[in-house]
This record gives C-alpha cells, sequence and structure tokens, in this order.
C-alpha cells in the first residue's frame, strides 16, 4: 500500500479542531512522517497509526507549527521502550534544539536517534522499496520539500508459468528485472513467456511551505499525486507573497503544470473557520483537487 494520511492541515495555530502540520506517509511496511506540528501525538493515537513503523521523520523547516511536536513525540517513543533507530532528516539548527532539550531534561534515549542535516536537494533515502528525495522550496526561512518515489522491478511474475519452466527461486529476481532464463540443457525461457509487465511505480511530492514558485514545476513534473500548500483563497494573492505561501490557484497551476493526477491541498490558515471554498477555487483551475482533511488517508 502507497498512500498518506493527513493529520493536520492548519497553519501556524491550531484552529477549529485543526491541527498544525502533519502527515503520515504508508509505504509498503514502513511509516514516513512529514512535519511534526503541536498535538501530532494526539492525531496518531486517534487514528491509530502504528508508532512503532515510523523509522523515518522529514522536516521541512523550522517554524513551530511544523515541529513543535517533534520533542514530545520523541521523548514518548523512549518512554515507551522503542529500541529500533530513527532516522530524523531536517536542516541543521534542529540538531542543536533536540540536544538542548534532552540535556536540560537530563533525558537519554533508549534507542539510537540519527540526525540528517538537510544541505542540498538530492536522494536523501533509498531503501529497497523507496526512495525519499528532498528538494528546496521558497519560502520566508530555509525549507525544503519532499518526492517519495516507489520503487518497482520492471516485471511481475507469473507464478503458474514459472511452476510450469521449472525455474529455481534464486533466478526470480533477475526475471523481474527482465532477464530470460537459460535450463541446464541450453533451452532458453523467454521473460515475457514467465512474467507479466508491472504497474507504474508511485509517487509522492510534499511541498511544505512556499510561495507561488514555478520553478518546483522541473523538481515535482509527472509526479502521481503532489500536496501543495493553500494557505488563502485567491483574494489574497498580495498577502499570500508578503508572508511567503500559496493561494488556492496558485497551488492548482503548480499541480496543472507539473501534469499530476491528483493535488491535495492543506495548511488553511487560521483566519478560515470554514475550508470549502477552498476546494472550489482550487478545482476551478484543476480539477483533481481534494481537501487535505484530517483524518483522511489518500491511496495512490
Amino acid at each position: 500500500m502507497f498512500g498518506v494520511t493527513i493529520l493536520g492541515n492548519n497553519s501556524a495555530v491550531p484552529a477549529y479542531e485543526r491541527h498544525p502540520t502533519a502527515q503520515v506517509v504508508t509505504m509498503q511496511d514502513q511509516l514516513l512522517l512529514l512535519d511534526c506540528g503541536e498535538g501530532t501525538q494526539l492525531q496518531i493515537a486517534k487514528y491509530k497509526i502504528k508508532r512503532s513503523r515510523i523509522n523515518y521523520i522529514f522536516i521541512s523547516h523550522l517554524h513551530g507549527d511544523h515541529y513543535f511536536g517533534l520533542m514530545g513525540l520523541i521523548t514518548s517513543f523512549g518512554l515507551l521502550g522503542r529500541e529500533q533507530d530513527l532516522h530524523l532528516f531536517a536542516p541543521a539548527p534542529l540538531e542543536k534544539i533536540l540536544q538542548l532539550h534532552l540535556e536540560a531534561s537530563n533525558t537519554t534515549l533508549p534507542f539510537q536517534l540519527y540526525f540528517h542535516p538537510l544541505e542540498k536537494e538530492e536522494q536523501i533515502v533509498d531503501e529497497k522499496k523507496f526512495t525519499v528525495e528532498c528538494f528546496a522550496t521558497k519560502h520566508r526561512i530555509e525549507c525544503w520539500g519532499f518526492l517519495i518515489r516507489e520503487k518497482k522491478s520492471p516485471r511481475k511474475l507469473n507464478v503458474e508459468a514459472i511452476i510450469q519452466y521449472k525455474i529455481p527461486t534464486h533466478f526470480f529476481e533477475q526475471l523481474k528485472n527482465g532477464d530470460d532464463y537459460i535450463a541446464e540443457n541450453g533451452t532458453v525461457i523467454k521473460n515475457e513467456w514467465v512474467t507479466y509487465e508491472n504497474t507504474v511505480a508511485k509517487s509522492y511530492a510534499y511541498c511544505a511551505d512556499t510561495i507561488y514558485d514555478e520553478e518546483l514545476v522541473e523538481k515535482i513534473k509527472g509526479t502521481k499525486v503532489i500536496y501543495h500548500e493553500t494557505t488563502y483563497l485567491k483574494e489574497f494573492n498580495s498577502l499570500a507573497a508578503l508572508r511567503f505561501h500559496s493561494t488556492t490557484t496558485q497551488a492548482a497551476t503548480i499541480a496543472k503544470k507539473a501534469e499530476t493526477e491528483r493535488l491535495i491541498i492543506g495548511h488553511f490558515s487560521s483566519k478560515y473557520e470554514f475550508i470549502d471554498k477552498f476546494l472550489e477555487e482550487a478545482t476551478s483551475e484543476f480539477e483533481h483537487t481534494e481537501l487535505g482533511i484530517e483524518g483522511v488517508t489518500f491511496r495512490f
């Protein structure tokens, strides 16, 4: 399964039962936490997220609504007896902030916390089933987006055909990569006889906080699903630019130019009690837009 669960969709402060930014991406058997605003722990419990499966945390930038829940979550991991490694990717200054908290409270974590500073646009995770890249966005301070790509072999195995041709298990990975099999008697078993074409690998781009920036398009072009902030409705284009945020139609324009299949919008300003108009405005520009409602899991 590849999908994203929205834990927090508000900007700046909690309001109208909406929480600051946090999302959990499910990638096969791994959970990846994107940002960790205030209240993330409670949202994880509310929506029954298995915190023990969170081995990677990515913090886009150091505005409080994107990381003020992090110290509490890390401490809770320790209190609950976590032992497996935890990898944290974030702007470099966050490492000192975390160290200060741990030192001030005389806390020793029972697990290894690996801090990876974000320094340039590059691939930062390379797992067997997925990769993660970071890319810069244009915000008031250093800010990063994250692009998660599913890894898939070009071919899928046709089990019945494999049994028929008596192909040994040690050759399965080569079959997935498109290789023919040569039997002991020299007979060539064509790959297409024992495999199917695999489905296209999926991808998700988390654009974090950003002013309207068409340079983003090339960084995320062709991504299956994109999340883009929409802090304001379109009538506040000037205010959005002043505060290095985006509006509904601006996010939709980026989605259209990036040729994505779906757009998820969030990071709604606390000035709005109701958010239906965000969807109305965004879909007028890009039809396949969805509101990032808390508790909803978008499956890709």
